[in-house]
């Protein structure tokens, strides 16, 4: 019996710790095709990606990690040592990047991030929907200037978005509880 897609939907959740193997070829074309279809007023794509996969996770941790700290901000030894074991073991990370394209004014800033982010969060259902955890992460230095150069993200041309990391997770997810929608919706009867 086949999984309705609504409730893959219903069943989605963050996984942070995943593990080899990542996506397949085909299935890391499929969830990044699906970031594709994500509503994007002007059709401006403004969402870029760039992977680091393998033994480059690892490479970019001791990167990132020692561009923190080179901006002067705060970062605990515990902290460090989690982010380390936890990466460790990510076998793909997808940085997150808006292009923000200032010559455009007709189409606001605030439409482009989230036309991004529709087009990450299509991709975080599209690895759920193909049996992977994903987990999508604003720390490793998403507001470290030099983490967005390595990246090739120009702060003036970019915003940085953070990382998608990807992978079988390490164990299986407990159901989550989710609100009931009525207490976040009311209706409008006019004037």
């Amino acid at each position: 019996m086949s999984v309705p897609p609504i409730d893959y939907l219903f069943n989605r959740r963050s996984v942070k710790f995943v593990q080899a193997p990542g996506p397949t070829d085909e299935h890391l074309s499929q969830i990044l095709q699906a970031g594709m279809s994500a509503p994007d007023h002007g059709r401006l794509r403004p969402w870029r990606f760039t992977l680091i996969r393998g033994d480059a996770v690892q490479r970019w941790a001791d990167f990132a990690i020692g561009a923190i700290k080179r901006a002067g901000l705060p970062l605990t030894t515990q902290k460090e040592a989690s982010t380390r074991d936890w990466l460790s073991k990510v076998p793909l990370l997808v940085a997150l990047a808006c292009r923000m394209d200032s010559s455009n004014t007709k189409i606001p800033e605030d439409e482009r991030l989230l036309a991004t982010g529709a087009a990450v969060t299509n991709m975080l259902n599209a690895a759920h929907m193909l049996g992977y955890g994903a987990y999508w992460s604003t720390g490793l230095g998403t507001y470290v200037d030099e983490v967005h150069d390595a990246l090739d993200y120009d702060a003036l041309e970019y915003r940085f978005m953070g990382y998608l990391a990807i992978g079988t997770p390490i164990a299986p997810s407990d159901p989550i509880e989710r609100p009931d929608y009525r207490d976040f919706v009311k209706e409008w009867t006019g004037l």
